[in-house]
């Protein structure tokens, strides 16, 4: 007897007797779903298209060219595809090994039973301890990792960045910005909603004034280059003695800051110092590095001055006190707090207390 005709006869008999079918689903479970098109680095995706990365289908939720899947808040994780991600696979990716190279998108097993995935190529960085990865990128039992986390929720829009950078440099980007706040996620993401949306005016604030406005991303006074060696330090500048000029928001510079900069975020700035140059979301790194970390010649990092009440005076104290304030310099001062007022002015939150050092 053929199976269509069996099923048609325990229906009618189950039917006669009340009872309900179930039909086992094991020979017709679902295969997963096709992939799309593999991504390209070199190609452009538009909001809504899709490519498929790591045996993950992803959408681009806006333009974006060159950011990995997996590895950018700019795509969107639509689950497995292809033959190897169905509901009954688990991961298989390889054990993590220091000083293997890894590539953007590089998804591996630390000894914490964690998968982890590279967010940028790297020698082999302990994925605990770089921000050069997703810490953690467990998997979902299903078969592939799950979709890192977001910065969508940042306190400034896009739009409100373009206004307050309305001739900015192009290789500052707001994706550059929002990709690199996972290297220290208490910033702007702290206290209240106001407190927050004060915190990013500051940095902004600041590197708006470091910068011009984010339109320099080098400093332009070139014969100060060769200043920027400390040789005293023990590793010395491996990249020359006049590799270590400001560079990005901040305007990072001295080999010691480098290397510093470098350790904290698990790049290899002192022997790579153009990094910060050429690359984005490391410029923005190295500047987020210095405002939470830092407190150079104040007390207290500007992180802490801004969720702890101290005020926007002393985020200038952090960053160039030693000339600026005490009367040192009250026109810069005054053009920083000019840009803090303008910005709070944007995201609608008051300025606060204590503008001025």
């Amino acid at each position: 007897m053929s199976r269509q005709r069996l099923m048609a006869l325990l229906t009618t008999l189950a039917v006669a007797l009340g009872l309900a079918l179930v039909v086992p689903l094991a020979s017709t479970a679902s295969a997963a779903a096709t992939c799309a098109g593999a991504w390209n680095s070199s190609s452009v995706y538009t909001g809504g298209t899709s490519a498929s990365y790591n045996s993950h289908n992803w959408q681009a939720k806006w333009w974006t060219q060159g950011e990995t899947p997996g590895a950018a808040g700019v795509w969107a994780d639509q689950g497995a595809c292809g033959g190897s991600g169905g509901t009954g696979g688990s991961c298989d990716y390889p054990a993590w090994t220091a000083g293997h190279a890894y590539v953007a998108g590089d998804v591996v097993k630390y000894t914490d039973g964690n998968y982890y995935v590279a967010e940028h190529d790297n020698p082999g960085y302990d994925p605990v301890i770089s921000t050069w990865y997703w810490d953690p990128y467990s998997c979902n039992g299903g078969g592939g990792p799950t979709t890192p986390p977001s910065n969508g929720s940042f306190v400034v829009s896009e739009a409100q960045f373009n206004q307050m950078f309305p001739n900015r440099n192009s290789f500052y980007t707001y994706s550059g910005l929002t990709a690199a706040l996972s290297a220290y996620p208490g910033f702007a993401t702290t206290g209240s909603d106001t407190v927050k949306k004060q915190e990013a005016a500051a940095f902004l604030a600041n590197v708006s004034h470091e910068t011009g406005g984010l339109v320099y991303i080098v400093e332009q006074n070139t014969a100060n280059y060769s200043h920027y060696c400390d040789a005293t330090q023990p590793y010395g500048c491996p990249a020359g003695q006049s590799a270590y000029y400001g560079r990005g928001p901040i305007q990072l510079s001295w080999n010691f800051n480098y290397k510093a900069a470098g350790d904290a975020l698990g790049i290899d700035l002192l022997h790579n110092p153009n990094l910060v140059q050429t690359d984005s979301a490391i410029a923005w790194k190295t500047g987020l590095w210095y405002w939470n970390t830092q407190n150079g010649p104040g007390t207290m990092t500007p992180h802490n001055a801004m969720v702890n009440g101290a005020g926007f005076g002393e985020t200038i104290r952090s960053i160039n006190g030693s000339i600026e304030c005490n009367g040192g310099n009250p026109a810069q001062v005054q053009s920083r707090i000019n840009a803090y007022q303008s910005f709070v002015s944007i995201l609608g939150v008051p300025a606060g207390n204590n503008l001025s050092c």
